[in-house]
């Protein structure tokens, strides 16, 4: 599926080279000689450890005493997630120098019975150790401690107050996400991993995006966690790497889990599944439903962007408070970033484009059809009948 409605300025370039294709094919001879030159000179990339050392000394080591105290001993009533690393506890630590006030820290720690816990944990702190960007988590520091009780590994992150995406999605008992609110959150997401594609010295694929990764701050400003299965990206002429097929079931793109092929394109299927997720208030796999309804990308296929039925997929819990138009946008971008041809999927930089042009579509009207007024930057529709535009 071609997905124009993206890259339209990239279809009239096509045009051009098309029309120029004699002329290239003069020079690409001279050009390919001049960058083989030019690449022998320039200096091979750093690794993520090699870039980590220069930025470890930013960490604060912590002593599992120290950790201990901060969540009273690792107290049940202190937990607040749990995960294949192990448990998050919500603690506060002392200023490094002794003065001042406790900061509120959340606390992940390794499972010891976790096979893959170590290298996890060792991936988190080095590819944390690198990053700096708004919407990815913050690590304040780490504990690495081996003694008579065994292996000791510990993260400190800043404290996320607003849970996560895929709390405000799917639990019942928190208030409906807005559907405004929704957008911005997913554009912080998209920055985040364009970020960590494209804004480093090495390219890193994130390979776990999901909604329960995305955590929420105090004003619900989203920012990636969790880089245990993260990877370093190809490099040179490259296209992907190759490495055993990890991550969350409904998640992973189809041709990673065939063929073990990791790329950025990756973590662009993963990023629609999410886009489905926020449209729709369901999870990608939800056994509860009828079985036609148990899958969450084969139940969408039913219901076309452009349809008639297409507001049926739409999340009941926001009460008809949404652009119909930006949602259109959301599912068409969504079915891109769902394409079988990894080639064919937008780039992350792509993908924000067309959510800042779904948030200006969710920002022109705001007022009901019954005459009052709906969420900021939302506007009620009709369940049926819809007239498609």
């Amino acid at each position: 599926m071609k997905c124009f409605f993206i890259f339209k300025d990239k279809h009239k370039a096509r045009k051009g080279t098309q029309s120029a294709s004699a002329l290239e094919n003069q020079t690409s001879k001279s050009n390919d000689s001049a960058l083989a030159r030019s690449a022998r000179s320039l200096p091979s990339p750093r690794s993520i450890p090699e870039l980590y050392k220069e930025n470890e000394r930013n960490f604060r080591v912590f002593s599992v005493q120290e950790l201990r105290e901060a969540t009273n001993g690792f107290s049940r009533l202190l937990k607040i997630g749990e995960g294949g690393f192990g448990s998050v506890y919500k603690g506060q630590i002392k200023p490094a120098n002794g003065k001042g006030d406790p900061m509120i820290v959340a606390i992940k720690r390794l499972n010891r019975l976790s096979l893959q816990g170590h290298k996890e944990w060792l991936a988190e702190v080095q590819f944390l150790g690198i990053v700096n960007h708004p919407n990815l988590v913050k690590l304040l520091g780490y504990c690495s401690a081996d003694n008579e009780r065994g292996i000791q590994r510990l993260l400190v992150y800043e404290f996320m107050a607003n849970k996560s995406l895929e709390d405000h999605l799917f639990n019942q008992a928190l208030p409906t996400l807005p559907w405004k609110m929704r957008l911005e959150i997913i554009l912080g997401a998209a920055q985040g991993l364009a970020y960590l594609h494209s804004g480093l010295e090495v390219q890193v694929i994130y390979r776990d995006f999901k909604a329960s990764n995305v955590l929420l701050d105090n004003g619900f400003k989203p920012k990636l966690s969790d880089f245990g299965l993260a990877r370093e990206g190809p490099t040179g002429d490259r296209t992907h790497v190759s490495t055993g097929v990890v991550g969350t079931y409904g998640y992973a793109d189809p041709e990673y889990i065939e063929t073990g092929h990791l790329s950025t394109h990756s973590d662009v299927w993963s990023f629609g599944v999410v886009l489905y997720e926020i449209l729709t208030g369901r999870r990608t796999l939800e056994r509860n439903r009828p079985t036609l309804e148990q899958k969450l990308l084969e139940w969408v296929k039913q219901f076309p962007a452009d349809s008639k039925r297409f507001s049926m997929i739409i999340d009941p819990r926001l009460r008809n408070q949404y652009s119909i138009n930006a949602a259109r946008k959301i599912a068409k971008l969504a079915d891109c970033c769902l394409n079988k041809n990894q080639k064919e999927r937008p780039s992350m930089d792509q993908v924000i484009e067309s959510l800042k042009q779904a948030i200006r579509d969710s920002d022109v009207g705001n007022t009901s059809l019954n005459g009052s007024t709906g969420s900021p930057g939302s506007r009620v529709v009709q369940r049926k009948p819809i007239k498609v535009v």
